[in-house]
């Protein structure tokens, strides 16, 4: 992907990675067939908004209303740009 991801982008998690809580991890977790990526708070708080429908601003506005005040544009894309490269995520443009 590119350094900038446009705001239109529609990402949605990769056919072959299932996010999920995981219980005993006490934290999201996307599963694979070779393994289990673990996930900080907010890369989970991230993912388990991405259902190929919504496109990036979309996710920023909503993680904004749910964390009021807490300056995360700049997270969000760095959070989705590594999960561009790591081929978690898959995208469409409006």
């Amino acid at each position: 992907m590119s350094d900038e991801l446009p705001p239109t982008l529609i990402p949605r998690i990769a056919p072959m990675f299932r996010l999920q809580w995981e219980e005993a991890q006490n934290c999201h977790v996307l599963l694979y067939p070779e393994g289990m990526v673990k996930l900080g708070g907010s890369a989970g708080e991230i993912l388990k908004r991405i259902d190929g429908k919504k496109s990036i601003s979309t996710l920023i506005d909503e993680l904004k209303a749910q964390f009021p005040g807490v300056p995360l544009e700049a997270d969000v894309h760095k959070f989705l740009e590594t999960a561009y490269g790591n081929g978690w995520l898959r995208s469409e443009s409006k």
